[in-house]
């Protein structure tokens, strides 16, 4: 006797044939066209064909014009999941925005999938409205470990400010409020981002009345009292117990320090600062260092405390508060930025193999309006190659005519482009500056310029010339690909 086994795409036409022929009577005839006629079955099993010969794309395509057409999620569903498969995270979102839309306001799942596809593509603000609609169908026990699942993925958010104020938001819709105090403490900490100390006050100490020994909640609160400046021994009372609790703590033993600085104890500060920096080497530590050796009249080691702070984390908001405040000639300033930057690049990209070696060259323009970036690329005789337009959270790209989006402006470039060009917040790094949202690293000469900057896997060097302007940069990075090599020379730097 013969036998054979199904391989996994085979699986899931039976299975939607399967559904099809389970489907209600109601919701069969509601349809204008089913899986049931012959030209929807017929593209069903070839986009799995198509997949199966390794053609994700058109299989992916397909299934999601297909459920469109059909108005039916099951199809929605698996071009999500064909998008997962190859490697497609905003391919993904796109499907699975599709099934949740036709699933209906009823069903959990769909919305489930797309908040956390949401928050992984780093669109915590999308994510707002579909987690408060999926939490408000949920029972309180489903509710709690849906937030907590959203709380783990806060670690992996690029721009944690903004991660923290979708958080808030959405715990905020909640009624009753959720009892867990680990959800509770993250609130908490999303509410001072948002400026709402006194719902940051009011929850901690709610916490701290159910569980005195809390020692997150102790350190928290009286930090925020001693970094206001606001209730000082009481501040310093709730610290000093969370200090006796958890002595070997680098972030409490910080605490300490600054709100032994905010009492006029300079001189105890210090030490409990420098050994809180030995003990948890952070750039907010070295803000809060820097600020004491300040106030000491001892200005050199401050700035060479803040260069370590810089090199481990420019981007700390602590850190940037703290140098904007004191050291102003290190930062730009809040006002809406201009500049234009005119030159030539050249891309060197080494493969893991010989045969992928690949590279390119050409003319580039950067023009920077506030928060808009318009980067106008040329190839080697000065023939337009593509114009970029960058906006927070849009990125549009124009060539030949044809006009293409995206989220992140680096993977439109690299899609549309084949290029490995970091697009997104280029201006930012032009003016020797980290783009916002990711730490970052920097490294100052003695000039105090920025000589590098580490950031998003990218490695920047600066050469400055004369009257501050930057004469070259390089950057280079390591990737999947091989090895990227990008070297920019300037006709006219920030002009």
């Amino acid at each position: 006797m013969t036998t054979f086994s199904l391989k996994p795409p085979f699986l899931s036409i039976l299975l939607l044939i399967g559904l099809v022929l389970c489907l209600p009577a109601k919701q069969a005839l509601a349809r204008t066209s089913s899986l049931e006629t012959g030209q929807a079955m017929f593209e069903v099993l070839a986009s799995e064909i198509a997949l199966q010969r390794g053609e994700a794309g058109l299989a992916y395509n397909t299934y999601l014009e297909l459920a469109r057409e059909l108005d039916d999620p099951r199809l929605a569903q698996r071009a999500m999941e064909i998008a997962i498969t190859a490697g497609a995270p905003e391919l993904a979102l796109q499907a699975a925005q599709t099934w949740n839309d036709l699933a209906g306001p009823s069903q959990t799942k769909p919305k489930e999938v797309l908040v956390t596809l949401l928050i992984l593509n780093q669109r915590w603000p999308d994510a707002v409205n579909p987690a408060i609609a999926l939490l408000k169908q949920q029972a309180p026990a489903q509710q709690e470990q849906t937030l907590q699942q959203i709380q783990g993925l806060l670690a992996r958010a690029k721009d944690e400010s903004e991660a923290l104020r979708a958080f808030y938001a959405i715990v905020s819709a909640l009624k009753p409020t959720p009892t867990n105090p680990g959800i509770l403490y993250t609130y908490a900490m999303s509410a001072e981002k948002m400026g709402y100390v006194d719902v940051m006050e009011k929850t901690l100490r709610e916490i701290l009345r159910k569980n005195p020994d809390d020692v997150n909640s102790l350190n928290a609160l009286g930090y925020s009292l001693a970094d206001r400046n606001q209730k000082l021994p009481e501040a310093f009372k709730l610290i000093s117990k969370a200090h006796q609790l958890s002595p070997k703590d680098g972030f409490i033993l910080d605490s300490l320090g600054w709100v032994n600085f905010r009492m006029g104890k300079n001189a105890l500060a210090l030490e409990q600062l420098q050994q809180a920096f030995n003990m948890k080497p952070e750039a907010d530590i070295a803000a809060h260092i820097g600020e004491v050796l300040w106030v000491m009249n001892q200005p050199e080691e401050a700035e060479n405390v803040w260069r370590k702070g810089q090199q481990l984390d420019a981007n700390n908001p602590t850190l940037k508060e703290t140098l904007k405040r004191l050291k102003p000639d290190w930062t730009v300033t809040d006002t809406a930025l201009k500049g234009t930057w005119d030159g030539r690049f050249a891309v060197k990209v080494t493969g893991l193999t010989e045969s992928r070696n690949q590279g390119g060259s050409g003319g580039f323009t950067l023009t920077q309006d506030a928060q808009t970036d318009v980067l106008e690329i040329r190839n080697p005789v000065g023939g337009s190659i593509a114009k970029i337009t960058i906006k927070p959270g849009e990125a549009i790209l124009e060539r030949d005519g044809q006009i293409s989006t995206a989220i992140d402006a680096d993977t439109l470039v690299q899609n549309t482009l084949g290029l490995p060009l970091p697009a997104r917040g280029l201006s930012d790094w032009l003016r020797g500056q980290t783009r916002p949202g990711s730490n970052a690293s920097v490294e100052r000469n003695d000039e105090g310029q920025v000589s590098k900057i580490i950031q998003d896997g990218w490695t920047l060097s600066y050469d400055w010339g004369s009257a501050q302007r930057l004469e070259k940069l390089t950057m280079t990075r390591s990737s999947n690909i091989g090895s990227i090599d990008i070297r920019l020379v300037f006709d006219t730097p920030n002009e």
